[in-house]
């Protein structure tokens, strides 16, 4: 669990676009995720900013559809609007949910960009943030023990 200094307190509920699927968020954590790697930028036709909750609780899972995008992520969404829902990272079970699906506080900072050596130059955000390239993403999480072969 994290710290609750570090939590939202209040459930977040969030939808996809015609609102079969929805998504409680509870100890939502007070930051948001942004990547730029090219499969993002394919995904989302710019950047990933995903939000990540200790405990979730999932509605309409009929209506969710996943691709396995690598070997170590899959990506869902909405089966009927193909609203984008999350990006899990395989090796851990983690997912981070579509910022954008959610009425978030105002003011969450960026965790971090990764993959920023992979950023279309006609794309900046303006919260300053640690940025990551993805050799230093991959070595951080090969140290971690994950393998990406």
């Amino acid at each position: 669990m994290s710290d609750p200094q570090e939590i939202i307190a209040e459930p977040l509920t969030g939808s996809c676009l015609c609102g079969a699927v929805t998504v409680i968020m509870r100890e939502a954590h007070r930051e948001v995720d942004v990547c730029h790697c090219t499969m993002c930028q394919k995904w989302n036709g710019s950047m990933y900013a995903g939000i990540e909750a200790d405990d979730f609780t999932l509605e309409g899972e009929k209506h969710i559809a996943a691709y396995q995008s690598s070997n170590w992520a899959e990506r869902a969404f909405c089966s009927k609007c193909g609203s984008h829902l999350w990006y899990k990272f395989l090796p851990t079970g983690n997912r981070t949910f579509l910022a954008g699906m959610f009425k978030l506080p105002e003011g969450l900072p960026i965790k971090h960009q990764i993959f920023i050596d992979e950023k279309q130059d006609w794309f900046d955000i303006a919260q300053d943030s640690p940025r990551k390239t993805g050799p230093e993403i991959i070595a951080e999480a090969e140290a971690a023990g994950f393998s990406f072969d």
